[in-house]
Formats: C-alpha cells, sequence, structure tokens
C-alpha cells in the first residue's frame, strides 16, 4: 500500500470509529453505522445491491441504522485487505467472488469448476439451497470471523473471447494465449482446453489485448464492453463455463455485537441486495451483447453438442480438484445440482 493509500485508509478507519464510538451517545443520531466497502465503481452491480440494502434498511429501522458505501476501494484497496479489515471488526460488509473465496477456503474453489452450473435457474436455487448454510457454517467453525450473508451475482457469466478467430470447439482454443486471473483452478482449466494460461490484472487486459501479450480472455460481455475491450476483442462465444458468484459477507464480530431486533431487518436488506444484484446482469446482457455487435463482434451461441464438447474436454478438472481438496465438496455440490435441475 503506497503512503497516499495508506493515509486514505487510515481517515476511513477513524472515521468510522469515531462514528461507532459517538453515534450511540447521540438521540438524533443512529444507533448502528454499517459500512460496505466495495472494490467496483457506481456503475457496477456491486454497488446497486449495496444501495438496494441501504435503502431497504434504513426505511425499515425507524432511524436506528445508517448505511454508508465505500466505492472503488475508498475503504480498503484490495481483497486481502478488506478482508483483514472484516476480520478486525473495522469493515461491515464486503463481496468476493467465488475465485476470492477459494484464497481463503480452499475447497470453495469447486463452485469455479467448469460447467459445474447449467444456467442461472440452476445456479440460484442450489446457491439459495442448504449449500448456503453450509457454507455460512464451515466458514464461521474455522474461525474466520467471517459471516456469509448471500449469495448474488457480480457480471453474470464468464465465456470465451478471442482477438483474431472464433471459438466453436476445444480445439479452436489450441495454444491460444488467454488472459486469467492468478487463481491456480483458472489456469488449469485453460490448460486442459489445450490455451496457455496467462495471468493478468484485469485493469492491465485491454493493454495486453492491444499489443498481443494475451489473444482472448475469459470475461462475461458485460465486462468485455465495461472495460472496452471490444476495440480488440472480436469475437464471444457464450459457452457459459462459469457462474461469476458474489458472495456478500459480514465481520462476524460486528454481527455478534448487532442488536438482535434489528438482525431480521438487516437479513431482509441482504435478501434484496440479492435479488438486485442477479437481476441486473441479465438485464444488461442484451444491450452489451447489442453494443459489442454494433462495433463489428461476432458472438457465437453454442449448439448442445457444442456444449458437451467443452463440457468433456475440462471433465479432467474434476480429478484435479479431488486429488487436491478431496470430494467432501464436490460431491455436495454435484447433488444439489442434480437436485436443483429435476425441478
Amino acid at each position: 500500500m503506497d503512503g497516499k493509500r495508506t493515509l486514505n485508509a487510515v481517515f476511513v478507519i477513524f472515521a468510522a470509529l469515531f462514528l461507532w464510538g459517538v453515534v450511540a451517545s447521540r438521540g438524533d443520531r443512529p444507533e448502528q453505522v454499517i459500512s460496505i466497502g466495495i472494490l467496483a465503481s457506481k456503475d457496477d452491480e456491486d454497488f446497486a445491491g449495496a444501495r438496494a440494502l441501504k435503502d431497504y434498511v434504513e426505511s425499515r429501522a425507524g432511524g436506528r441504522i445508517a448505511v454508508k458505501i465505500y466505492t472503488s476501494g475508498q475503504f480498503c484497496g484490495g481483497e486481502r485487505e478488506c478482508i483483514e479489515y472484516l476480520q478486525g471488526g473495522v469493515l461491515d460488509v464486503f463481496m468476493t467472488t467465488f475465485g476470492g473465496f477459494g484464497n481463503f477456503f480452499p475447497e470453495g474453489q469447486a463452485f469455479e469448476l467448469p460447467y459445474v452450473f447449467d444456467g442461472d435457474a440452476v445456479a440460484e436455487c442450489v446457491l439459495d439451497g442448504p449449500i448456503l448454510q453450509d457454507l455460512r457454517s464451515e466458514t464461521l467453525s474455522r474461525g474466520l470471523g467471517l459471516r456469509l450473508m448471500t449469495i448474488g451475482n457480480t457480471g453474470g457469466w464468464r465465456d470465451f473471447a478471442t482477438v483474431a478467430r472464433p471459438i466453436t470447439s476445444p480445439a479452436d482454443l489450441k495454444g491460444l494465449k488467454i488472459r486469467t486471473t492468478p487463481a491456480q483452478l483458472e489456469q488449469e482449466m485453460v490448460r486442459a482446453l489445450g490455451a496457455n494460461p496467462t495471468p493478468i490484472a484485469f485493469s492491465e487486459l485491454y493493454l495486453a489485448l492491444a499489443t498481443g501479450v494475451v489473444e482472448g480472455t475469459k470475461n462475461s460481455i458485460q465486462d468485455i464492453v465495461g472495460m472496452r475491450l471490444e476495440e480488440h476483442v472480436k469475437y464471444v462465444t457464450l459457452d457459459d463455463h462459469a457462474y461469476m458468484g458474489a458472495m456478500w459477507w459480514y465481520s462476524d464480530a460486528r454481527w455478534r455485537a448487532f442488536p438482535p431486533d434489528l438482525k431480521p431487518i438487516l437479513e431482509e436488506g441482504f435478501a434484496e441486495l440479492q435479488r438486485v444484484t442477479r437481476a441486473l446482469p441479465k438485464e444488461r446482457q442484451q444491450s452489451a451483447l447489442e453494443r459489442f455487435k454494433a462495433k463489428g463482434g461476432s458472438i457465437h451461441a453454442p449448439t448442445a453438442n457444442e456444449r458437451a464438447a467443452f463440457r468433456a474436454a475440462a471433465a479432467p478438472m474434476r480429478a484435479w480438484y479431488v486429488e487436491k481438496y478431496g470430494d467432501r465438496w464436490l460431491h455436495r455440490l454435484d447433488a444439489a445440482v442434480a437436485d436443483c435441475a429435476r425441478r
């Protein structure tokens, strides 16, 4: 963290601590001030969800709760720092992706396995089912100081996007340099499909595509147009290989100190957050697709046989996961998926 960011963080922390310390002593002030830190901007569904929670909670708590939202890394500049603030009770709320979850709960990478979910309905059914409580309980039992409140969405689904050629089969990926996050599972998946994983920060992806450092990426169509990547990426294959889940966490220390009579309102607020963060990516996908095509891009929706070929090529990832993390969570996830698919 550089000096300027350190000073900013210190200022925010002391401001939050000041509010927590004096608010209760002022009859005209809220009893509780909830701080939400997000790394995204105000244009993102993460902010829209946080705002929905704020509006819901503040309108129903009779003035006893105020919610402060810090966007674009204002409160904490990165995922690790934000998690530490949650664990220390300095920050109340933060969101991680499934990939970020895997950094402190390695078995959680099961939710990032390629093609584990088949469509929004199945994914949402699974993530709203008993597995949510299982994740919450086990995270708490490990003493991580994090309470899982809900799982929404942040961006839709990950798809393959390339510069020079369309991808209609795993063979088309062979030898391509595909951008990934640093997550080992993502890199192994790209290797399994015959491509060369190239970990690069999302903020550096535009330049990497422009200079040929990478020849493609695995992002949602919303992220692609949001970062103007369509200026270089010309082909998108809607293979939906990963559901971009958003895990919203509450500091367990702060939760345990929260007034019991206000907790139901806060839980209802998280339900509203979930509703918004799941709805927005679906609404925005069509406009993103239209913008991509208007810029000369080509969209490919795989046939059933093509999807089966991608699934088969990525199947070795399951054995890779089991060897590293065991099969307990994978069996649990598979059972939940099968149950939801039957409904």
